[in-house]
């Protein structure tokens, strides 16, 4: 009688391990590439920023919790775009994506310059995601504007963000130094 209450308690606990196996497998992470037409697209998670696309083509991948995502995929020279991904523990989901061109900006241009220690950090210009800091910050690059008045974000992967309020002119550099 013992032997049996024991093989049905133990053929009980494998059944409801078995069961439980798929929610299990849900609870871990899977990671995600993108490969995109243009690297310097913005990748986002949720809503949340987690790189430039071109960081995640081949060698490296973002570590996602395993689930349904929101992926949105967007630089200002280009056409957003949006999927939903499915991530499954321990594997690899790659997307695919060609953008499609914008129209380029009219001059006159001032530039805009941001100085962080973290360069992978996003750069909002009036809410729109521009590229990352590390595209804009030394003497030779920047981000072209027309001249105005901006609120400029700074999203650092991980910390504080920093916002500010700027004024470009035609011909003149604007820098924002963002601390750690």
């Amino acid at each position: 009688m013992q032997k049996r209450l024991l093989v049905h308690a133990f053929l009980s606990s494998a059944f409801l391990f078995c069961c439980a196996l798929p929610a299990v497998a849900q609870q871990g992470n899977g990671y995600l590439k993108a490969k995109v037409n243009t690297g310097r697209a913005g990748v986002f998670i949720d809503g949340k920023y987690v790189g430039p696309a071109a960081n995640f083509r081949i060698a490296r991948k973002y570590e996602v919790p395993a689930g349904e995502h929101e992926v949105k995929l967007d630089e200002p020279r280009y056409e957003a775009a949006t999927t939903k991904v499915q991530i499954v523990a321990g594997k690899t989901t790659v997307i695919k994506e060609t953008l499609k061109e914008l129209p380029l900006a009219k001059p006159p241009f001032g530039r805009l310059r941001v100085e962080t220690p973290d360069k992978y950090s996003a750069v909002f210009v009036d809410g729109k995601f521009m590229g990352h800091a590390g595209e804009f910050n030394n003497p030779v690059q920047g981000l072209l504007l027309n001249p105005g008045d901006y609120t400029v974000k700074v999203v650092p992967l991980s910390g504080p963000e920093h916002e500010e309020k700027i004024k470009i002119e035609a011909d003149k550099v604007a820098i924002i130094k963002v601390k750690s």
